[in-house]
């Protein structure tokens, strides 16, 4: 989008005036240090760093926290072993997490699946669930990396895998999994809304997720994560609203002629209406697999998913929002937020206050029984 801005529209008054719309406040640019400018050079990814700040309070101190959103392809084909298709993403990935820790980054999110393909559209079961592993930091090959990382860099990482529940008959889960700097497991969360639209095919593997909407307090503040489908649920953003959130993290694998009309407005919509920040995070890149594969949509059947269209971003509770990183490259983009916006935001436009929770959770209780009616008051001056 800002690459289409940059083309047709001259830098100037009536340019300002498009991104003050679109935008919101305009974000500060943030300098980029030599050394996170170094590893993008040489592993060529793209990094935007930016700042949005708040009021100075008289007595509260400032929040401060710097966010980082890695989107990327994966980097073997997905005819090779799954190990090798494994460790060819870490290798990747790690090299973005290095350049957020020299950017003094403090939560990091990867997108969702981050350690695979997104094989969903495929419906086959092997080898693709050989990605999936349990939720723990000795016997899981991306935890172990993860956990290692978030010891080195002093940063939260929240690592949305595919998870194996060897407790529980080895069900497969969507989940989040949320890494303290101290490189322990804080906990998880499983994808709550699970999408049954063209390629994606994703209740083939796995469910609806039965662990609500957790928020985590970090050393760096109280995060959630809304897993990727989920973000198309106004009520799913509001939950962790009300259980505390001051960041939601929406990762994401997503791609253009879907969604992405969508993408732009939903992040900066949920930030607005729950006074909290959102950080949006797409993978990008097309993906081939050995076998065709149909959706059932009257298309023909084809090897190729695609474009995930990256494009990720941050909101912010006033309405602002950062440019987006590219639609097909790997990128890193560090955002500097002040966490005291989400209560002036609150106090300026009272939306908590002037909510009427009590009457939603009537209507809602009376609409799941079975002899619900809708009110509708019908004009009875017309013949139906």
């Amino acid at each position: 989008m800002e690459a289409l801005i940059s083309k047709y529209i001259p830098a100037g008054e009536d340019r300002t005036e498009f991104e003050r719309l679109l935008y919101g406040a305009s974000p500060i640019e943030l300098p980029i240090v030599d050394a996170a400018r170094e590893l993008a050079a040489q592993h060529k990814f793209e990094i935007k760093a930016y700042q949005i700040p708040a009021a100075i309070e008289q007595r509260r101190h400032r929040r401060i926290v710097r966010l980082a959103l890695i989107q990327n392809m994966i980097a073997a084909p997905t005819t090779a072993p799954v190990a090798e298709q494994y460790k060819a993403i870490e290798a990747s990935v790690a090299q973005m997490l290095d350049a957020a820790g020299a950017m003094g980054a403090n939560i990091a999110c990867l997108q969702e699946a981050w350690t695979c393909p997104f094989f969903f559209c495929t419906r086959e079961k092997y080898p693709w669930l050989e990605f999936a592993e349990p939720v723990d930091v000795v016997r899981s090959p991306s935890l172990k990396f993860i956990s290692d990382m978030a010891r080195r860099h002093n940063m939260v990482i929240i690592a949305p895998i595919l998870e194996r529940d060897e407790v529980k008959s080895d069900i497969i889960w969507n989940t989040a999994v949320i890494v303290s700097n101290s490189g322990e497991i804080i906990g998880k969360h499983r994808k709550n809304h699970i999408p049954r639209v063209g390629d994606f095919n994703e209740s083939t593997y796995y469910m609806e997720g039965d662990t609500g909407h957790p928020v985590f307090e970090t050393q760096f503040g109280r995060i959630a994560v809304n897993i990727c489908y989920g973000r198309h649920h106004p009520l799913n953003w509001q939950m962790f609203g009300l259980n505390g959130a001051e960041i939601v993290f929406n990762p994401s694998a997503t791609v253009g002629g879907l969604s992405e009309p969508m993408w732009p407005i939903e992040g900066r919509n949920a930030a607005i209406a729950n006074s909290y920040f959102t950080a949006n995070i797409n993978r990008v890149g097309y993906e081939e697999f050995p076998n065709e594969f149909t959706s059932g949509d009257g298309k023909a059947a084809h090897k190729v998913f695609g474009p995930f269209y990256g494009s990720s971003y941050v909101a912010a509770p006033d309405s602002s929002r950062t440019p987006g990183l590219g639609r097909d490259t790997n990128g890193l983009l560090i955002t500097e937020v002040d966490l005291n916006l989400c209560r002036q935001v609150r106090d300026k436009w009272s939306f908590p206050m002037t909510a009427r929770i009590p009457d939603y959770a009537k209507e809602f209780a009376a609409y799941v029984k079975p002899n619900w009616q809708p009110q509708i008051i019908r004009d009875q001056s017309f013949q139906r």
